[in-house]
């Protein structure tokens, strides 16, 4: 039985994914993906990789997930999850590479500076 795993990361949160070949079981942080994920749109957002290659249903996905928010761990699995599908195959790779899931979101939060209320807000200005 051959295991791939892989590392993804969006905003601050890391997410590291274990793929196995299976029945498309996929638990994230012990729980199942369906309870960890209430919302359809994000739960879709990871199986995107599974859905682009029409692989879905053939690999068990067992991903822990740390940092961030619901919607920066959804995008990690997803990016975690295609690397570990092009480290399973390589063929697969244009593929998701023309869907832009193999690309990094190197966006991340502006640090808040001394001096104002924000990252780039001011305090407001007292003319008198």
């Amino acid at each position: 039985m051959e295991v791939n795993n892989a590392i993804g990361r969006r905003k601050t949160a890391v997410a590291r994914v274990y793929l196995t070949p299976g029945t498309g079981k996929m638990t994230v942080n012990g729980k199942e993906s369906k309870e960890y994920f209430p919302s359809i749109v994000l739960l879709s957002a990871a199986n995107k990789a599974f859905e682009v290659t029409d692989t879905m249903g053939q690999f068990d996905v067992n991903a822990h997930l740390n940092g961030g928010g619901v919607h920066g761990q959804a995008d990690s699995l997803k990016l975690a999850i295609a690397r570990a599908l092009v480290k399973h195959n390589a063929e697969l790779k244009p593929v998701l590479k023309v869907h832009g899931l193999l690309t990094r979101d190197p966006r991340m939060v502006e640090r808040k500076k001394p001096g104002q209320k924000k990252a780039r807000r001011r305090f407001q200005f007292v003319k008198r």
